[in-house]
């Protein structure tokens, strides 16, 4: 059970600069949903990488979204009763470190619709699909981010020709970090976490 967090602290007391003692994972949960200054859903989703608090703000394109829903219902229907699954759901990896990928595979133990974020050891499976502005981030900084808290398995799916490319990571554990497993096109078929077949032509329809 997650502890209830302090919700005295004014985050935004000296916005556009972090509060006190810099941002961090827990600040999150204190943020609105629109910015102090009447900025609609400024806070609407964002993340914190190594205590960098990064607003998504970018308009989101067609490709991004139709990806993530499509494959969100897939995932949930092929997932057994041990698993479930959440997009765009923060994962509370250090005081620094909350990322915020676009699809999570979890422990069914964990389902509670109050929960703001999951913790690594809840997690089987991290998806970021590759957006212009995150890409350096999605496929550098948060897998690094990712294998360091033991998240067992990571996929980054990307853009190639108009089409979903699927790459997929399992943890090492004697390096902590992760190891290449394969590059799907046109079919992702994986035993782990568990069987999964996906036509991903289908994603975009």
């Amino acid at each position: 059970m997650i502890a209830t967090m302090d919700r005295t602290r004014d985050v935004l007391a000296n916005w556009p600069l972090p509060p006190e003692g810099g941002w961090t994972a827990e600040d999150l949960d204190l943020l609105p949903q629109d910015g102090p200054n009447g900025e609609l859903d400024l806070f609407k989703r964002v993340e914190l990488i190594d205590g960098a608090l990064i607003l998504m703000m970018s308009p989101q394109r067609l490709f991004h979204d139709r990806v993530v829903r499509r494959l969100a219902t897939r995932l949930e229907a092929q997932a057994p009763d041990s698993l479930s699954i959440a997009a765009q759901m923060t994962i509370k990896i250090a005081a620094r470190q909350r990322p915020d990928p676009d699809l999570v595979i979890f422990d069914a133990a964990a389902d509670d619709i109050d929960r703001t974020y999951f913790l690594p050891g809840e997690t089987q499976l991290v998806v970021e699909v590759v957006s212009p502005e995150s890409e350096h981030r999605d496929w550098h900084r948060k897998p690094a981010i990712y294998a360091g808290a033991g998240i067992p398995h990571f996929w980054i799916i990307a853009e190639e020709n108009g089409k979903p490319v699927v790459h997929t990571y399992e943890l090492d554990e004697a390096t902590s970090a992760y190891a290449p497993t394969g590059i799907f096109r046109g079919k992702l078929a994986v035993e782990v976490p568990f069987p999964i077949a996906v036509d991903l032509a289908d994603l975009l329809g």
